[in-house]
């Protein structure tokens, strides 16, 4: 589904390298984590793929299911099927989260929204993840707590029904019930569309016990220096990257 060959990043404003001959393939269905330092190029990466302004690609390609991406907007790859549940989501003073959420789906699928299975089809998936429904009227994350900003990240996950779905640290600032809440909607919407793939971004293993992932990635100063299994992740947060292999570092 998603293909990164050779991808190689800077920071417009300061001209700093952060992805260095970055590669990453990621098939339908498949689940994979990648952990690291911070300042090790971990968010870049998410928002290189939703191709954020900040940053320029200098070479390499990025590939959703066959097509090239690097010079798509943000939303033209939304529209493809790509989305990001940010790390720190935006508030947007006096834009409704419904009138965002119709916006948005909208866009997606090109037509017109039916107002009443729209609210109908919203109600439900906020109870499903414990936000409550006059939340619906406030100005988009205004007011929200961080466990419900993350929630509320997941809701648009659900309403827009995305093919690719990266998670930026989605655990941080999460309670065990709302951790458990959120993995819960992301488990039951793997389910209802197996071909789904994501793509996690975190410090802890935790997550992990929830979102079973087939590889975990290890990526230090720009790049993927060691993978493997759930294991893997347990043994970083056990002793550190120190565990990583002196041949798998960069110089």
């Amino acid at each position: 589904m998603l293909e990164i060959n050779k991808l190689n990043v800077k920071i417009k404003d300061n001209g700093e390298n952060i992805l260095k001959d970055f590669s990453l393939n990621i098939n339908d269905g498949e689940i994979h984590v990648i952990m690291g330092p911070n300042g090790t190029g971990k968010s870049t990466l998410s928002k290189v793929i939703m191709g954020h302004y900040k940053y320029e690609v200098i070479s390499g390609d990025i590939i959703f299911n066959g097509k090239k991406i690097n010079k798509l907007t943000t939303d033209e790859r939304a529209k493809l099927g790509l989305f990001l549940c940010m790390q720190d989501p935006t508030v947007i003073e006096g834009v409704s989260n419904s009138e965002f959420l119709k916006t948005a789906l909208g866009e997606i699928t090109g037509e017109k929204v039916n107002l009443f299975s729209f609210i109908k089809g919203l109600e439900s998936s906020m109870e499903e993840v414990s936000l409550d429904s006059s939340m619906l009227h406030r100005s988009l994350n205004s007011g929200f707590s961080g466990g419900e900003k993350k929630k509320n990240e997941i809701l648009q996950m659900k309403t827009l029904k995305p093919k690719f779905i990266i998670l930026d640290e989605l655990d941080s600032g999460l309670d065990v019930d709302s951790l458990r809440i959120i993995c819960d909607n992301i488990n039951s919407y793997i389910k209802d569309n197996p071909n789904t793939s994501i793509l996690i971004i975190t410090h802890y293993s935790k997550i992990l016990e929830y979102l079973k992932p087939d590889f975990v990635h290890i990526m230090m100063n720009g790049n993927i220096k060691q993978t493997g299994d759930l294991e893997l992740s347990k043994k970083i947060e056990k002793y550190g990257y120190s565990i990583i292999s002196e041949n798998d570092k960069d110089e």
